[in-house]
């Protein structure tokens, strides 16, 4: 099987958007999930927006990750959690 081609040059920065309802554990549940694949994650790399209506509440957090297949895992990760929404 041939490694897929990828626009992203590793080892590099990479910001990953995290949405989910509003709730008070919903940025260290993140930042734990990231740490299960990155022991090593800043939480200070951490930014966090709410909606306009308060409802949902949006991480940009910026992970350094070496490969593909490492930055695949954080997102299987990420959207396996049930407060996870979505990922970009």
């Amino acid at each position: 099987m041939a490694e897929q081609e990828t626009l992203i040059e590793f080892p590099c920065d990479f910001p990953i958007k995290v949405m989910g309802e509003t709730h008070d554990d919903f940025a260290a549940t993140i930042v734990a999930l990231i740490r299960q694949q990155l022991p090593e994650f800043d939480a200070s790399r951490v930014e966090m927006r709410a909606s306009s209506g308060g409802r949902y509440i949006s991480l940009t957090c910026t992970v350094y990750v070496t490969s593909k297949p490492q930055l695949d895992d954080i997102y299987r990760t990420l959207s396996a959690h049930p407060m996870v929404k979505f990922t970009l």
